[in-house]
């Protein structure tokens, strides 16, 4: 059967690599509003891609039309960097929950099913050494502590997404991604202090300063998962074979890429000394530890290490995690670092 995809945030990492992957192993059609499309030059054009640009807290209608012609909905649209999770509370709150609760409430109304990217971050400061979907308890930090109200939002939609499906019997799938990383993350020659994921800000750092701020040493663990095999997962959990996504939770994380933040920095370090133009710069680069507080400020809060179990997604979906570490960082250079150096100095850069 061939399907109807529709992808809000069409334009992001994870939109633009699933239409990707979507128009090249599949028969679906794909719908799609972002902002824009820097993203998506291999898709614009095709066929059976419908781009229209747009923002979801405005284009309401054009929302609501295709989410009644349309057989799945994934709604993408997300702030995602921590440091805005401190620095502007309200606004991570207004678009990641208010926008979105919209948009899955539409989906309950027209019986549509819904594709929802919760986050890793809903365990918090869970002290289980495995984050399991079903029974591990989310932990989240004091009021003040404003870093979690991004994990709070996503929380409470996955309860609201829950309900919905328990009383209105809502076909749902909730997806939590560890670390995903890979090409299209960001864009490192304009990504500025905070406003990038982890591994794009070191590159970024690195490249541009020639010296990484670590906060609290990188002592902090995080488990870091290819693009590809996210896809991988998010194509099966799309086809829902059998039903066998429906209702669902699921870690999509690489528990075997489970590192300390300073390793992971020690590893880009060395992997970008083999790319030719960058050698110099990365040896050069200097290592800084700071203080998380004073990095992000008094209302910052961190978990020391977060790994999933994936025994949900290995056997509902069949699936299991293929790239390591290395490879998928590789993945990430490769696209960013595969042409002329490009001036590295703060000014040029801008």
């Amino acid at each position: 059967m061939s399907l109807k995809i529709l992808i809000l945030g069409v334009n992001g990492f994870i939109g633009s690599a699933l239409t990707e992957a979507i128009l090249k192993e599949k028969t679906w059609q794909v719908y799609g509003m972002d902002m824009g499309t820097d993203k998506l030059d291999g898709s614009l054009g095709h066929s059976r891609f419908h781009f229209v640009e747009g923002d979801i807290t405005i284009n309401k209608e054009w929302i609501e039309y295709h989410i009644k012609k349309c057989d799945v909905v994934l709604p993408l649209v997300a702030i995602a960097t921590p440091a805005i999770y401190v620095a502007d509370p309200l606004r991570v709150f207004e678009l990641d929950f208010e926008a979105n609760l919209e948009i899955v409430r539409k989906c309950a109304r027209y019986k549509k099913r819904v594709v929802f990217p919760s986050t890793s971050e809903v365990y918090g400061m869970s002290q289980d050494s495995l984050f399991d979907e079903e029974s591990s308890n989310l932990v989240l930090g004091p009021i003040h502590k404003q870093r979690w109200i991004y994990s709070c939002s996503k929380q409470l939609l996955d309860r609201v997404i829950y309900a919905y499906g328990i009383r209105d019997g809502l076909d749902y799938t909730l997806f939590r991604p560890f670390n995903w990383v890979g090409p299209k993350l960001d864009n490192i020659y304009s990504s500025k202090e905070g406003s990038s994921r982890a591994v794009t800000q070191f590159i970024w750092d690195i490249l541009h300063k020639g010296e990484v701020r670590l906060v609290d040493g990188g002592q902090q663990r995080r488990t870091f998962t290819c693009i590809d095999d996210g896809i991988a997962a998010l194509l099966k959990i799309i086809e829902n074979k059998d039903g066998c996504a429906t209702g669902r939770i699921f870690n999509l994380g690489n528990p075997k890429n489970d590192v300390s933040i300073q390793y992971l920095v020690d590893l880009l370090v060395d992997l970008i000394k083999g790319y030719p133009g960058y050698e110099e710069v990365a040896e050069k680069v200097r290592i800084i530890p700071v203080d998380s507080h004073a990095h992000y400020g008094v209302h910052y809060q961190d978990t020391l290490y977060r790994v999933p179990s994936i025994e949900n997604a290995k056997n509902h979906l069949g699936w299991v995690p293929t790239v390591d570490l290395r490879e998928a960082l590789k993945k990430t250079l490769d696209y960013h670092l595969s042409k002329p150096a490009l001036p590295l100095n703060d000014e040029e850069a801008a």
